[in-house]
């Protein structure tokens, strides 16, 4: 009989921010398994002692404060404007690479004056009445207009809020913007200083589960080692190339001549027994940024390598994950 799980982790139930979660999971060699697609409950094989659930991005935030969840991922807006001033909430990874947005401050397109927070501010003193924002993340966008020494009144609103202006229950709006479309499509348009928050997904735990459970300790450091060295890897390729030389050490010294070969401490590089046993070759392999290939290429066949064979990496593991040792500090 399999035993229960002792930690849990809560997705997000819905929408492409949970496709996202599961995509990036399974990448990260974590597949979720969902018997059920109306099922409110998952396993993760990998992690048999990992319950995963499945809730509304804001109530994962509200679940990992209150302890009844002791890891969620979700997007940073909801962190931030739920996650309270208990310090229960600790960002395990800030940057997960998906779900990128930004909640932001959008004015109506017929305010031609007002292009940022310097021109509202001047706009929002001639009005009879203070500033009224539709948004449905009133703390960070109260912190955000107290900060900025604007008189407002926040509207509270579950619905669309790009129609308030236009309805008349509003006068600005404060919302999540991606791509930006929906606020043209409505007639509406960001200030250029007015992000509120920066957005995308993290990872969240319970402080006192990770001070007081071993096991949540225990599931932290697993999820930061594999997820660190998967997006470390996401961002690099190995290269392999043949190259004459007389030795492993002059074929190096001609490497670190270049600027994009020198692989993660330094290229690996090993005999090639040919056949005619003529000439020396060897095989070096390097790790090159992907943003830097076509460069990496261009030094090597600089230098005399030929056969070059790209590859895609899965992991790059370092010796401790970074933000597992910053966790550990965090909680001291």
């Amino acid at each position: 009989m399999q035993s229960q799980p002792t930690v849990r982790l809560s997705l997000p139930s819905k929408g492409r921010l949970e496709e996202s979660a599961l995509a990036f999971l399974s990448s990260a060699g974590f597949p979720v398994f969902k018997p059920n697609p109306r099922q409110y409950q998952a396993e993760i094989h990998a992690l048999p002692e990992l319950g995963v659930i499945f809730q509304r991005p804001g109530d994962i935030v509200v679940s990992v404060r209150q302890g009844s969840v002791d890891f969620g991922i979700t997007g940073l807006d909801v962190i931030e404007e739920k996650r309270g001033d208990n310090g229960e909430v600790i960002i395990l990874h800030e940057a997960l690479g998906f779900g990128a947005c930004a909640l932001t401050l959008a004015v109506p397109e017929i305010w031609k004056q007002v292009n940022d927070i310097a021109a509202l501010k001047t706009f929002a003193s001639t009005l009879d009445h203070a500033l009224r924002v539709a948004t449905k993340f009133p703390v960070l966008t109260g912190r955000f207009l107290e900060r900025q020494n604007i008189p407002h009144t926040l509207i509270a609103a579950e619905g669309t809020l790009e129609t308030a202006p236009t309805i008349g229950y509003a006068d600005a709006i404060s919302d999540l913007v991606s791509s930006g479309q929906t606020l043209q499509d409505n007639r509406l348009r960001p200030l250029l200083d007015g992000v509120i928050q920066p957005s995308q997904a993290a990872l969240i735990a319970n402080r006192k589960a990770l001070k007081t459970h071993p096991e949540a300790l225990e599931m932290a450091r697993r999820l930061l080692e594999y997820i660190e060295a998967y997006l470390r890897a996401k961002d690099n390729l190995l290269v392999i190339a043949n190259m004459r030389g007389d030795s492993p050490e002059a074929i190096s010294q001609k490497m670190f001549t270049q600027t994009s070969v020198g692989g993660l401490q330094g290229p690996t590089i090993s005999p090639v027994f040919v056949r005619d046993g003529l000439e020396k070759w060897f095989s070096v392999s390097v790790v090159a940024r992907r943003d830097n290939l076509p460069r990496a290429i261009a030094e090597l066949r600089l230098i005399g390598g030929s056969g070059i064979i790209v590859s895609p990496i899965t992991y790059i593991f370092e010796e401790e994950p970074p933000r597992y040792t910053a966790m550990l500090t965090a909680l001291k």
